[in-house]
């Protein structure tokens, strides 16, 4: 009787256990199904998810992106502040922890050494721990710091014409180049052959031996950018886009449409570029495979705007920040498709580093 008994409980115990496990898979079943239906953009494509890595902090969902489950996407609100894709845009990286959402980042530069911010409150490089990225204040004695990428490592400068350096894999800022008597310093760029240029609200400025001397080899205006490809250089100006090429000793405009000069990119086999147009009042794109002697331009397939913040190539594709949101050409910029919306009225400006895009989100354009 007893083994008739218990055999019947155990019988009652393993159907009750058996209806429990359909019920659960009935349940996860439904929540995926809710998970994949996700809002869809004015274009019907699906709009782009931002994953948050384990342990990052939960940010409440905005707007468009209210259809996602927010204990595994967030939008870019918040402290989502930069973000990054490493499948050409159709998924992005919240990498934005440790970041005050209330400071105005106006700078981003990411290296094989980490990702560097620049704002007005100083520059912060990231640390990665467990799959996370976090963010750390640099210390430099000195206030206004900007930054700009070294051969080996990272520049970092005052207006005042104060340099630091840090080489690739250490905590370390050395002071450098004591010699620069240049104020209202906007950058500084080391070309691959050791010749360093410093760009300043008065010109470009030159040294090849080392920072120990400088001499003048533009004058008239602001540079605020220097990029080169083998030994063609070119500088965004208050002119337009500047070109060099014998080492940076002349330089002479190359588009100038009376406004000034956005930015400048190497790219595959060229350069990209964003300039002023004003007589119409916007901002053009254009890219140069000829060693930046002629430009073609590239932005007819996207509304336009005098807010364009930055191009650049990832892959085969571009990529650009715009008002509306971040754009994508996978045909040289024939046509262009919007991936990721803007929000809060900001614009995304872009970063590249081999194949990952990253952009960080601010105000207005560059």
């Amino acid at each position: 009787m007893t083994l008739l008994s218990n055999s019947n409980g155990i019988q009652r115990f393993m159907t009750m256990k058996n209806n429990l496990l359909l019920f659960s898979v009935l349940i996860i079943a439904l929540g995926a199904s809710c998970d994949n239906s996700r809002k869809t953009l004015s274009s019907g494509k699906a709009e782009p998810s931002i994953t948050k890595k384990a342990g990052a902090p939960k940010v409440a969902t905005a707007g468009i992106f209210s259809g996602f489950d927010n204990s595994n996407t967030s939008s870019v609100g918040g402290v989502n502040l930069v973000i990054k894709s490493a499948d050409g845009g159709q998924t992005w990286d919240d990498i934005s922890m440790g970041l005050d959402p209330a400071v105005q980042f106006s700078d981003f530069i990411a290296q094989a050494g980490g990702f560097y911010l620049r704002s007005d409150n100083g520059v912060f490089h990231s640390k990665l721990y467990l799959g996370n990225t976090y963010w750390e204040k640099e210390k430099f004695g000195v206030d206004h710091v900007s930054m700009a990428p070294a051969r080996k490592g990272m520049y970092a400068f005052t207006s005042a014409g104060k340099f630091f350096y840090r080489a690739t894999g250490t905590n370390v800022w050395t002071p450098v180049y004591p010699n620069v008597n240049i104020k209202e310093v906007r950058t500084i760029f080391e070309h691959e052959n050791g010749v360093v240029f410093i760009g300043s609200e008065n010109g470009l400025f030159k040294s090849a031996n080392a920072g120990k001397t400088w001499k003048q080899v533009h004058r008239g205006g602001w540079v605020m950018k220097v990029v080169a490809s083998g030994n063609v250089l070119l500088a965004t100006s208050d002119v337009g886009i500047l070109r060099s090429a014998d080492n940076g000793e002349t330089w002479m405009p190359v588009i100038s449409e009376g406004g000034v000069g956005i930015a400048v990119e190497v790219i595959h086999d060229g350069f990209a570029a964003i300039t002023y147009n004003d007589a119409q009042k916007i901002r053009r794109v254009r890219t140069s495979y000829d060693g930046g002697k002629t430009w073609q331009p590239i932005d007819l397939g996207m509304p336009a705007s005098p807010l364009i913040s930055s191009v650049v190539q990832a892959g085969n594709s571009f990529f650009c920040g715009h008002p509306d949101g971040i754009y994508k050409s996978m045909d040289n910029g024939k046509t262009w498709t919007l991936i990721f919306p803007s929000i809060d009225d900001k614009v995304f400006n872009l970063t590249v580093f081999g194949n990952t895009v990253f952009a960080l989100r601010k105000n207005g354009g560059c």
